[in-house]
Order: structure tokens, then C-alpha cells, then sequence
């Protein structure tokens, strides 16, 4: 039998870490080759690890929740046939050497397996992290030792800053050393736990808080899953970063909305796709920004960044009412047929939830359309660390004046609201409002003759 590391694999050039957040296969499960053995999740997209042999699960390194990094061994497999050559090669005595030679290397093998046998963590029935496990082989830290050591993660379980803290505090002298508590007898084993030293105590952390009582019981108490809690995080650190102006625009797109009508029975069977309204506003967007590159770039710190490229987000609704932000790379230099490629994929992917981690990233300003829920115009809250984003308004039919060389008429129009919020710190009202006024302008400048 040989045992296959199966590691976190790379998820994007910006994706360095993730978090384990369910295990599909426990141990002693047989696994087939691309079968999904854990599910990830980094700071915008939850994805599965497939194995990429077949085999027998025989050891979990990390558990749930844990913050895993990019080329980590995370698991265990055995498979069938070649053996691992690790194990004979430790034990193997060169058939050369002199018998006094062969005594030395036997007794050095001895010496090492005793070593490794007092660190090892195996045979515990509680959980450690391999990170954990390296700092208490380093430091000489028992396994008795760290089994008795009360750990303030999740479940009781003994993080990297608990096992350093206590490192520290045994080489201060507040607790023994891992000698004198191996040797000690039984009885200070059987000391209560209350004694221990208050250097070895959980601490508390300044995040955690008292969950919510229903006062007269019949209210609901609901802790938010993950992406939301991210969500969250996201949105108040963005109110906070950024001075959040917001200008407004009316949009007459009847033409648009002609020429889509009469086009999109065609653009579906010519080219296998839905043509919606949100890639004839992504066009008009990447035109404008490439106009008005200033509202291109990002801020870090003191410091402005313009960006290269232009890489559109577009918000998308979950089905599990959650919001993710998948990226289209260099919108400009796509043709409306590409542009309803890339929203229709990225929006199938996010919804199926088989978004990768490189599909959220980059962005360099954000669209997204409150109009598909009703709202005639929002106010959308900035993208970190980009400084615009725009919310496009439900479409609507409206009594409206029409100028001609005739005269003035009032007639039925379809109209949309533009809501454009940008950093104040760095976007100014002329920068902020001829952005979207010439968003406005491509978009009623709209050719009905157009082919697709």
C-alpha cells in the first residue's frame, strides 16, 4: 500500500489560504479518483478538494474550521500498490558495515524512534493541528502535557497562540518543565484541574459574544453562516474606509429595449445564449471607464493606484439570499456577444456555487442591478478597495416630454434610474457625476441597426 498527501491546491494567484469548513469523507472511507473529499472556503468563494487518486481515507491533518495554506498537507490516502520506502530506508543497515559500526547505527535508530514515540500525538483521542504539533515537538512539549493544556478554539481545541503561551510561561518558570512532569508521580496526576496554573487558562476572546435570549420565546435566534458574517464585516468596513457620495441620473433606453426584443430570439439560437439587459450595460460601463480612468483605480493608504485593466464585477444574488461578486477580466476588449458569455457563465456559476476563487478577484469596479428585485435606484456600498460602484434601476414605462424639430410631445418612454456611489476621498462631483452622465450617454446613443 502507499499513502498519497493529498494538499490544498493553488486556487489563484491572490488566494494563499483557506478555511476547511466540512469534511464529505471521514476516516476509513474508500475515495475515487476526482471525488470531492472536503469543502474550502477563502474570503469570497466556498469550492471542493477532489482527491486525485483512489484510496482509503486513513488520516484527517486539519479539522473543521481550520485555516489551511496553499500546498498544506491536508489528508491521508492509501492506495493500491507501491509501497513507501520511508520506513525500510530509517530501518536498513548497510550489509557493509563492520558490526561495531552496525551496533552505533542501531542504537542511533533506537534513539530516534524513543524521540519520536515521546512526540508522538497519534495515539491522543483529542485534536491537534499539525502547526501545533510541530511547536510542541520543537519546544519538548509531552503529549501529556498537551493534552491537560486547555485550548481556547472551537470545542476547547488548542490553538497555535495557546501552545506558545504556554511555552512562554514554562520557560518563565510559571509551570514545570516537560521533564519534571513527566517524572512527577501519580499524584500530581491526579491533582484537580482547578489547581492548574492560571497561565495555562483559556482565554477569553474580545470576539466572542453572549448568544441572544428570546425574552418571550417565540422569537427565532439564528447565528449567520460564514459568508454572511464575511459579508457583514465587508460591508461596515467599507462605510467606515470610504467618504460614500452618491449621484443619480435618468436613463431613456427605449431603444435598447426595441432592439433587444427583436433581436434576442436570434442571439439565443445563433449563439446558444440568453441576451439580457445586463451585458449591453456592461459595455456601456467599460466604454466610460475607459473615458474617465480616474474612476479606474484604487486607493491604498496615501497612495493611488490606477489599474491597467479594466475588470468588472457584477453582484450576483445567491439562492441562499447571500451576495457574491464574480469578476469579468478586461471587459473592455469584449464584443457584446463575449460580454453575454462571460455574465451568463459567471452568473450560472455563481448560483450552482461552482465559482473559483480567481472568479472574485481582481475587480476593478462593480455593477450591480438593483432593478431585477423592483428598486427603481439604490444606494450601493463601495467595493473595497475599489472607489465607484454602480446600481442599475428597473426599467420602467414612463410618461415623458420628446423634443423634435416639430415641437415638443408627450409620449411613452422605458426609463431607468443610474445610482452611482464613489470615494470622496478621491472622486470628486465632476469626476463622479460625468462618469455616469456618459454611462447615460452611450447607452440612449444606443444603434437599433446594430448586429450582435
Amino acid at each position: 500500500m502507499a499513502r498519497f498527501e493529498l494538499k490544498l491546491p493553488k486556487m489563484g494567484e491572490s488566494v494563499a489560504e483557506a478555511t476547511i469548513t466540512n469534511w464529505l469523507k471521514e476516516v476509513g472511507d474508500k475515495i475515487e479518483a476526482d471525488e470531492a473529499v472536503l469543502e474550502i472556503a477563502t474570503d469570497k468563494v466556498d469550492s471542493e478538494v477532489p482527491s486525485e487518486v483512489s484510496g482509503i481515507l486513513v488520516e484527517q491533518l486539519f479539522g473543521k474550521d481550520d485555516l489551511v495554506q496553499v500546498g498544506q498537507t491536508i489528508a491521508i490516502i492509501e492506495t493500491e500498490g507501491g509501497e513507501t520506502a520511508a520506513p525500510e530506508a530509517v530501518n536498513a543497515v548497510p550489509e557493509t558495515a563492520a558490526p561495531t559500526e552496525a551496533v552505533e547505527i542501531e542504537k542511533t535508530i533506537e534513539s530516534v524512534k524513543e524521540t519520536v514515540a515521546s512526540h508522538d500525538f497519534s495515539g491522543s483521542d483529542k485534536f491537534f493541528s499539525p502547526l501545533v504539533k510541530n511547536i510542541a515537538k520543537e519546544e519538548g512539549v509531552s503529549l501529556n502535557e498537551l493534552e491537560n493544556l486547555a485550548g481556547s478554539g472551537k470545542d476547547g481545541r488548542v490553538t497555535k497562540e495557546d501552545i506558545l503561551k504556554y511555552v512562554e510561561n514554562r520557560k518563565s518558570g510559571s509551570v514545570q518543565a516537560p521533564q519534571a512532569v513527566e517524572a512527577a508521580p501519580k499524584a500530581v496526576v491526579e491533582t484537580p484541574k482547578a489547581e492548574a496554573p492560571k497561565a495555562v487558562e483559556p482565554v477569553v476572546q474580545k470576539s466572542q459574544q453572549a448568544v441572544p435570549v428570546s425574552v418571550n420565546g417565540a422569537d427565532e435566534i439564528v447565528e449567520m453562516d460564514r459568508m454572511r458574517k464575511l459579508i457583514s464585516g465587508y460591508m461596515v468596513a467599507s462605510v467606515q474606509t470610504s467618504a460614500h457620495v452618491q449621484s443619480f441620473i435618468e436613463v431613456d433606453v427605449t431603444n435598447i429595449v426595441k432592439w433587444r426584443d427583436k433581436v434576442k430570439a436570434a442571439f439565443e439560437k445563433r449563439e446558444g445564449e440568453k441576451l439580457t439587459f445586463t451585458p449591453i450595460m456592461m459595455e456601456a460601463v467599460a466604454k466610460a471607464l475607459k473615458d474617465f480612468p480616474g474612476m479606474n483605480i484604487s486607493v491604498d493608504g496615501d497612495y493611488i493606484i490606477k489599474k491597467k485593466n479594466i475588470n468588472l464585477g457584477m453582484a450576483a444574488a445567491l439562492p441562499n439570499g447571500n451576495l457574491i461578486v464574480p469578476v469579468i477580466k478586461n471587459a473592455d476588449q469584449l464584443n457584446l456577444v463575449g460580454m453575454a458569455k462571460a455574465v451568463n457563465d459567471l452568473g450560472n456559476r455563481a448560483k450552482a456555487g461552482k465559482l473559483k476563487p480567481d472568479d472574485t478577484q481582481g475587480g476593478t469596479y462593480t455593477v450591480t442591478n438593483v432593478g431585477t428585485f423592483g428598486s427603481v435606484f439604490g444606494t450601493p456600498i463601495i467595493n473595497q478597495p475599489q472607489v465607484g460602484i454602480l446600481a442599475l434601476g428597473a426599467i420602467r414605462k414612463v410618461p415623458a416630454v420628446i423634443e423634435t424639430p416639430e415641437g415638443d410631445f408627450i409620449g411613452i418612454r422605458q426609463k431607468m434610474f443610474l445610482s452611482h456611489s464613489y470615494d470622496h476621498r478621491v472622486v470628486d462631483g465632476a469626476l463622479g457625476g460625468s462618469f455616469v452622465k456618459r454611462v447615460a450617454e452611450y447607452l440612449e446613443a444606443f444603434d437599433v441597426d446594430r448586429d450582435f
